[in-house]
């Protein structure tokens, strides 16, 4: 039997120099959030941010620089908005969110959950994102959830 596409689950993880608290606040705070989550070649804007349980979120990611995939929602920009289903301080942030997107390769409802687990180096910080659209090449997300991890690296550390 074979797995929808829509079952897709990618991940990343990396340790990073600092406290489980430093890395939490670095996503709670939205300034913040806007300036590490996006992959390198991509700024963020962050239209909308209530960090609460059931609180909602927009962002819009724009590419920078050249990239061989159209946008989501544009040629250029990528916009997702969704609502924080849990929120543990210092422990694990789950988002429900969907693309703006007439291409049904982008629809549907990703769950992306950030685990923050307190290690002798700092904080093992691993991203789970489940639902994955088909439209996503697996390629191009491992490559932007590290590279977020990176960018959240230089951030707090």
């Amino acid at each position: 039997m074979t797995t929808p596409s829509s079952y897709r689950i990618d991940s990343a993880s990396r340790v990073i120099k600092a406290s489980p608290h430093a890395i939490y606040e670095a996503f709670m705070n939205p300034d913040a959030l806007s300036s590490w989550l996006p992959p390198k070649g991509m700024s963020a804007r962050i239209d909308e941010f209530d960090a609460k349980k059931g609180g909602a979120y927009r962002l819009t990611l724009t590419y920078e620089t050249d990239h061989s995939n159209a946008g989501k929602t544009s040629e250029n920009e990528d916009v997702s908005e969704g609502k924080f289903l849990e929120l543990v301080p210092d422990t694990k942030i789950v988002l429900a969110g969907k693309f703006d997107s007439e291409d049904p390769a982008f629809s549907g409802e990703m769950i992306q959950t950030w685990y923050l687990e307190a290690v002798r180096e700092g904080t093992k910080v691993t991203i789970m994102c489940e639902h994955v659209p088909e439209g996503i090449r697996k390629e191009d997300h491992d490559e932007g959830l590290g590279s977020s991890l990176e960018n959240l690296a230089e951030y707090v550390e």
